[in-house]
């Protein structure tokens, strides 16, 4: 009798057995869709925040070289530490780093100070099938913002400050132009002090020196 009744309980036991197998599997599954989801997510984001680095660097060697190219003139400088004086184009190289990481972009540069770009992605691979419904057609959006900060600060001769400030009307100030053996302003980029000489590539400080670009918001 009693081993009718062992027999008889394992036989009730297995069939919740099996739903409690079914239910372990099922909700391994779904952990694993949210897991693909978020990785799809993430790549998203990587994407994002390449492409707006990208452009926003792109840009700072162009002011870089916009500034070397006026190095002469130190009353034009504060306007190309602002961004001003070069086109802000950079959205291309946005959706490059944005392919490079299986996703398109929309890129628009943001005007004002500081100057940058923001990008929105979409993953070209969707997060795939899984036991969630909807997730094979689902794809991944992200946004990102890079902006590009001056970090030096200068004096104008006279006393003039880097910001443009008593430029521009005193007598004998001609067009700004520096003349020869003229002393150009030191320039102070964070705990480094320049003596800017055109004759001597050494003194003059590279694109990482001249600007900040990170990440914003």
């Amino acid at each position: 009798m009693t081993r009718r009744s062992s027999l008889g309980d394992a036989g009730q036991a297995f069939p919740i057995y099996l739903t409690v197998v079914a239910g372990l599997l099922f909700l391994a599954f779904a952990y694993l869709a949210v897991g693909q989801a978020g990785v799809n997510r993430n790549g998203a984001q990587t994407a994002a925040d390449a492409g707006a680095l990208a452009a926003a660097l792109d840009t700072r060697d162009k002011l870089t070289d916009e500034w070397v190219a006026n190095v002469l003139d130190p009353k034009k400088w504060q306007d190309i530490f602002d961004g001003k004086g070069v086109a802000l184009d950079g959205c291309g190289r946005a959706a490059q780093l944005a392919a490079q990481n299986d996703a398109t972009a929309e890129c628009e540069a943001v005007l004002g100070l500081p100057p940058g770009y923001e990008v929105d992605v979409r993953t070209t691979k969707p997060v795939g099938d899984s036991i969630v419904p909807g997730t094979e057609g689902m794809h991944s959006t992200a946004k990102a913002t890079a902006v590009i900060e001056p970090r030096c600060e200068f004096e104008l001769p006279g006393g003039g400050a880097g910001d443009g400030a008593g430029a521009g009307d005193d007598e004998g100030a001609g067009d700004g132009e520096g003349d020869e053996g003229d002393v150009l302003p030191q320039l102070t980029c964070g705990d480094t002090t320049w003596g800017p000489d055109p004759d001597d590539p050494t003194t003059l400080p590279g694109p990482e020196d001249l600007f900040d670009v990170h990440l914003a918001g």
